[in-house]
């Protein structure tokens, strides 16, 4: 009988969606927290917004003070070790300039450093190019949870921490266009080389979606969590397309509600 992945998605708060999961529910959790980056890009000699009408500088959710982001990366990495199985794997999106200080908050919870690598996109938008490089990588760090050794299917193959992919197509933006969405193919990577089937994959910042299409589609358990309604709806009907709705758990108690 083929297997059909659960798929549960909540309209809320990351923090208050980890505090409502159970401990050790998780295998893998493949997720692209704030950078902290919007007021330092807004100072910053630079064509981004005009190149581009959704600049996540502005969007609101990116500008917190320094501090404060700290404080929630703290709390973010404490319940993530509640909730993930011991030797589970835990990949997040980072800005490279925030890689040693995302290192040192997750080693406080018991989160086991295993190596920094690249996103490249072979399609950037190249703004900036007649002031300095065009932008066309991003950070991803890898972690193991409260072990140093977890799945790692990679069939005896040597797997490099270069990814290269292109950003995500107008097809994948076709239900909404977020400013730092995913290409499905660079999902799809992670969850094959880091979780088997059956597997839960958790999302805390689901955003368009991506990492829960890439679950159902390769046989994965999804929990994906967004507290801007808009792309919660998005993500919502891009997973449908994917998932049949007796499979979805709509949770929709926003924050304040």
């Amino acid at each position: 009988m083929k297997f059909e992945p659960t798929i549960s998605l909540y309209n809320r708060d990351c923090i208050e969606t980890l505090l409502n999961l159970e401990s050790n529910s998780i295998d893998f959790i493949l997720t692209d927290p704030p950078y902290n980056l919007a007021n330092f890009m807004k100072k910053r000699q630079t064509n981004l917004k005009r190149m581009r009408e959704n600049f996540f500088g502005d969007a609101g959710w990116d500008e917190s003070q320094s501090d404060d982001w700290i404080e929630f990366m703290k709390k973010f990495f404490s319940e993530s070790n509640r909730v993930l199985k011991k030797e589970g794997t835990l990949i997040v999106f980072m800005s490279l300039i925030r890689v040693e200080s995302v290192v040192k908050i997750a080693e406080l919870h018991s989160f086991y450093y295993k190596t920094t690598g690249i996103w490249h996109k072979t399609n950037p938008m190249p703004r900036n190019m007649n002031l300095h490089f065009i932008n066309s990588t991003e950070g991803w760090i890898y972690f193991i949870n409260s072990g140093r050794t977890g799945t790692y299917n990679n069939d005896g193959k040597a797997i490099h921490d270069f990814i290269e992919t292109s950003a995500a197509t107008k097809k994948e933006k076709k239900h909404i266009s977020h400013p730092t969405q995913k290409p499905l193919a660079l999902m799809e990577h992670f969850i094959r080389l880091m979780s088997n089937q059956n597997d839960t994959i958790l999302d805390t910042f689901m955003g368009s979606g991506t990492t829960g299409v890439a679950a159902k589609k390769l046989g994965r358990n999804f929990i994906g969590c967004e507290i801007e309604k808009n792309y919660y709806e998005a993500a919502k009907k891009r997973i449908d397309e994917q998932a049949s709705d007796d499979n979805i758990i709509e949770i929709t108690n926003l924050i304040g509600e």
